[in-house]
C-alpha cells in the first residue's frame, strides 16, 4: 500500500495536535519516501526519517526496532502505519521511548486489535489525545485492495480499529 490513510493533511493534523515547537527534533520510524519528513522540514522542525527500504533521499537506511540513535535523540517521534507492520509493535514502542527525552511527544497512527491505552502504558506513554479513525482506514484499506496492492502484513481475526494518538514520555 501507499503512504497512509488521509495522507499528508493526515500528517498534518497529528502534527498541529502536537504543539510541537519551531526547531523540534522529529523521527519519522517507518519513513518510506520520506513525504511526511519533508512536510516536518518545511514547518520548521528538524526531522529526519529511517526505514528499512528508504524511498526518498530524506530517509536514512535502517531497522527502526533498533535505530542507531543515541538515548533520548529526539523531541518527538512520528510513525504512521509503521508500527503494526514491523511486526513488533510492543518492541517498536520501546525503541520509540529510548529515542525521545523526557517528556518528548510520541504522534502514532497505526492499526491496533487491542486496547492502544494498555500498550502505550506498559511502553511508558501517557496518551494525550486518543482519536478512533477506524471507518477512514477500512475504507483506505478497502480501496488498496480493491487496486490490487499488497498490505504487506498479515492481519489476525479480531476487532481491528485504527487510531490517532498523541502521547508523551513518562
Amino acid at each position: 500500500m501507499k503512504s497512509h490513510p488521509g495522507g499528508m493533511e493526515h500528517t498534518r493534523r497529528m502534527i498541529d495536535l502536537a504543539q510541537l515547537p519551531p526547531g523540534a527534533r522529529v523521527l519519522d520510524m517507518g519513513a518510506g519516501a520520506g513525504e511526511s519528513v519533508q512536510l516536518m522540514r518545511s514547518l520548521g522542525l528538524d526531522a529526519v526519517g529511517i526505514d528499512l527500504e528508504p524511498r526518498g533521499e530524506a530517509v536514512e537506511r535502517g531497522d527502526f526496532l533498533h535505530a542507531p540513535y543515541p538515548e533520548a535523540s529526539f523531541d518527538a517521534v512520528l510513525s504512521q502505519c509503521a508500527f503494526f507492520v514491523s511486526g513488533d509493535r510492543a518492541g517498536a514502542l520501546r525503541e520509540a521511548h529510548r529515542l525521545l527525552r523526557p517528556g518528548g511527544t510520541l504522534l502514532l497512527s497505526d492499526v491496533f486489535f487491542e486496547e492502544p491505552a494498555q500498550l502505550l502504558g506498559a511502553a511508558g506513554f501517557e496518551i494525550l489525545k486518543a482519536e478512533d479513525m477506524t471507518h477512514g482506514w477500512r475504507e483506505y484499506y478497502l480501496e488498496a485492495l480493491w487496486r490490487g496492492e499488497d498490505c504487506g502484513c498479515e492481519l489476525p481475526r479480531g476487532r481491528c480499529c485504527y487510531w490517532l494518538l498523541i502521547g508523551r514520555k513518562d
